[in-house]
C-alpha cells in the first residue's frame, strides 16, 4: 500500500498531478482543496490513498491527513465511491463538510453533483458522529492565474460535466466576479451546474 509520496511535481492540473519519485512518475488524482495547497515550487509531499480494483490501480492524493481521513470516511459509506468523494472534497472545504455533517445539513450535501436525498441522508447518518471528533483547521486559497477559466473548464470536464454547460456556468460566475481564485471559481461553478 502506498501511503505517501515525496518528490517533485512534473505536471499538475486542478484534478491531477504527476509526481516523480526516484525516476518513477506517479499519476495522482487530487481534489480542488489539495490543488489549492500545492506548493509553488516543484517539491511536494502528498498523503495518498491507494485503491486497487480488478481493472485498475488508482492513487488519490491529499495535501494533509485530514482530507485523507474525510475521503476514507466518505468512501466507507454505502453508495459513495472514490469519484463521488473527490467531487465532495472539491465542492466543500473540510470545515464546510464537517459543518454540514454535524448540523445534518441535507440541502448542503444535496447541492453536490451526484448526491441525491437518500445518499445525503446516508452520508450524514453514517458520518455525523465521526465528523464531530475531527479537528478542522483553516483552508488555503490558490493564487490568481491568467488561465483560471481554462483550468476550471478542464477540471469540470474531468469531473464529467458537459463542456457547453460548464462554459456557460463558468462565464456567468466570472461575469459576477472576475477576481475569483481557481478553487473558488470551480466551487461556485459546481454549485450552479
Amino acid at each position: 500500500m502506498i501511503t505517501h509520496l515525496r518528490g517533485r511535481i512534473i505536471d499538475k492540473s486542478p484534478t491531477q498531478v504527476v509526481i516523480e519519485c526516484n525516476g518513477v512518475g506517479y499519476l495522482v488524482l487530487i481534489s480542488l482543496n489539495t490543488f489549492g495547497k500545492l506548493p509553488a515550487d516543484e517539491a511536494v509531499f502528498l498523503f495518498t490513498h491507494h485503491q486497487v480494483r480488478e481493472d485498475a490501480q488508482t492513487l488519490y492524493g491529499f495535501a494533509d491527513e485530514l482530507e485523507r481521513v474525510l475521503f476514507r470516511m466518505l468512501i466507507s459509506v454505502s453508495g459513495v465511491g472514490a469519484s463521488t468523494a473527490q467531487v465532495v472534497l472539491s465542492s466543500m472545504s473540510p470545515a464546510e463538510l464537517k459543518s454540514a455533517l454535524v448540523t445534518e445539513n441535507v440541502a448542503a450535501m444535496q447541492s453536490i453533483k451526484g448526491i441525491g436525498a437518500k445518499t445525503a441522508q446516508r452520508i450524514i447518518i453514517d458520518l455525523k458522529g465521526k465528523a464531530a471528533t475531527l479537528d478542522v483547521g483553516e483552508e488555503f486559497s490558490v493564487g490568481i492565474s491568467n488561465t483560471v477559466r481554462d483550468e476550471a473548464l478542464t477540471a469540470l470536464d474531468v469531473l464529467g460535466f458537459p463542456k457547453q454547460k460548464s462554459e456557460k456556468v463558468v462565464d456567468a460566475v466570472l461575469s459576477r466576479d472576475s477576481s475569483l481564485t481557481l478553487e473558488a471559481l470551480i466551487k461556485q461553478a459546481l454549485n450552479n451546474i
